[in-house]
């Protein structure tokens, strides 16, 4: 089985940090396909950006989708979540969304920290979108960026660890999520630090594609998130032009 991994920022670098750390966890038969949005932000920190990160992520899908039997959308945030989750016949994993719903598995109330000042508000109602707004104790965002962090995670570990602190003795949150595709492999460096429950929102998302899998989930044949239908378009990538105009037929991948 082959898993499509969809990183709609434009930092190929980050891309290639999480195919590095996700490749020994996967089971044998199932491989990654990495794939950098081809346009948009170098990475998102703000509306604007995550607002065309959605139709980059849709266009990756179209272009590099085809052969692949499931999506694992790796941007914490998810721009085009739903979208994509609509235009595709297999199973769709947002990295935000996993990591959430992992969490509201565990005891007491979850918290967020993640790169970029301006992601506050936004994880705040993406969460509420999940119906998790109630088990959300807060987020705690730091001003580096998931890029910045990237690039010098050494001087990042201790920021991150004093943000998880820092949003645990304000909230009471006894899980907190390292969101975000630039912070993957430091939530292990993190743990014991801190003295709490912390998900590696990268880790989190893989093991939620690998259950669905598992699952084979079923592609709705009516109604939201089924198919949309054909329909013209102007000034799009030839490959997602190609796709939208597409009638829905059942099954189609």
């Amino acid at each position: 089985m082959r898993i499509l991994l969809i990183n709609p920022n434009t930092t190929a670098e980050v891309t290639a940090l999480m195919a590095r750390l996700l490749a020994p966890k996967l089971p044998p038969g199932v491989t990654l396909k990495p794939v950098t949005g081809r346009f948009g932000a170098r990475y998102i920190a703000s509306r604007s950006a995550a607002a065309i990160a959605g139709h980059a992520t849709l266009d990756a899908f179209a272009e590099h989708g085809g052969d692949c039997d499931a999506v694992y959308l790796a941007c914490f945030g998810d721009p085009g979540l739903l979208a994509l989750k609509e235009l595709a016949g297999v199973p769709v994993i947002g990295m935000a969304e996993a990591s959430c719903l992992d969490a509201a598995t565990r005891p007491g109330r979850f918290a967020i920290v993640t790169g970029g000042e301006r992601w506050g508000p936004m994880l705040q109602e993406f969460v509420g979108t999940l119906g998790l707004g109630d088990r959300l104790a807060g987020i705690e965002t730091v001003a580096p960026t998931g890029a910045e962090i990237a690039r010098d995670p050494d001087g990042a570990v201790e920021l991150l660890a004093q943000a998880c602190r820092d949003v645990a003795a304000r909230t009471g949150a006894t899980t907190v999520i390292l969101g975000g595709a630039g912070l993957a492999g430091l939530a292990p460096r993190i743990r014991p630090q801190v003295g709490l429950d912390v998900i590696c929102s990268v880790e989190a998302g893989l093991a939620a594609v690998l259950a669905a899998l598992r699952t084979a989930q079923q592609k709705p044949h009516q109604g939201d998130l089924a198919f949309p239908a054909g329909i013209a378009s102007i000034g799009l990538g030839e490959s997602l032009a190609a796709r939208l105009a597409e009638p829905a037929p059942t099954g189609r991948a």
